[in-house]
């Protein structure tokens, strides 16, 4: 799949990959991972190129191929949401829809919260629940401790896989941390403001998020599907790619 360029809101090299034609859907990826990992390699994507989709998904700034700024000024709150505005219009997206995976699923959120104009058909929130969105100091906390102690973890300490992941992926420690500056918390009332079409999709045991079903009762069109896994395996299940498509083929 080539990898396309484009300019973020402050000009840093910003990278996407794209497959299939028809009505676009952009996915974000969730913290450590890249669109290859989330979306291509597990099926998901391939799953909604078949249903008819062009599937958009691009790297967050410190991840994947794109720019990974050491520089603290590249990580101002919302830089995540302020790129995948710029994808947007870059684009040129007006009848689209859009969702991710969970930081990818939260920076979703921002976008719709900051009103993005025009605003996407259908949402797709997956690995998310409702205290990723609306507190999200708790896990950046944890990804701060994996961060600056990388490479310490063993296996049983509740870092270790978030550690291994990281090495599979050959991140940036430094360039990671930059994004935990860029969390920005969503109130319950802004996401009661979000009346579109969503779907809250989330792991049997995947409790590291906060809940997936009261996340959905927070949205006036929320609708929760579980499928099977945790917050690390949920997204390699082939029921992730199933229940996106029949939510957005519905």
């Amino acid at each position: 799949m080539k990898i396309n360029r484009y300019a973020g809101f402050d000009d840093a090299e910003l990278s996407w990959r794209e497959i299939g034609d028809g009505r676009p859907v952009l996915l974000i990826h969730g913290y450590f991972s890249d669109a290859e990992v989330n979306w291509v390699k597990y099926g998901t994507a391939a799953r909604l190129v078949a249903a008819g989709f062009r599937v958009i998904m691009p790297d967050l700034r410190a991840h994947g191929s794109s720019a990974r700024p050491h520089d603290a000024v590249a990580y101002p709150p919302d830089a995540l949401a302020m790129d995948a505005e710029a994808l947007i219009a870059h684009l040129g997206l007006s009848d689209y829809d859009l969702g991710g995976y969970s930081l990818g699923a939260r920076t979703t959120v921002r976008v719709l919260a900051r009103g993005i104009a025009p605003r996407p058909r259908r949402v797709v929130l997956s690995g998310l629940g409702d205290e990723g969105v609306t507190d999200t100091g708790r896990r950046a906390g944890f990804f701060r401790r994996v961060l600056t102690n990388f490479g310490s973890f063993k296996h049983g300490d509740p870092e270790f896989m978030s550690q291994a992941f990281l090495k599979t992926t050959k991140g940036d420690p430094v360039a990671l941390l930059g994004i935990l500056d860029t969390f920005v918390d969503t109130p319950a009332e802004a996401v009661a403001a979000i009346d579109l079409p969503v779907l809250v999709v989330g792991g049997e045991s995947d409790d590291e998020v906060g809940s997936f079903a009261e996340l959905a009762k927070m949205l006036p069109q929320g609708r929760f599907v579980e499928i099977p896994g945790n917050h690390m395996s949920a997204v390699t299940r082939p029921e992730l790619g199933e229940v996106i498509v029949s939510f957005l083929t519905a």
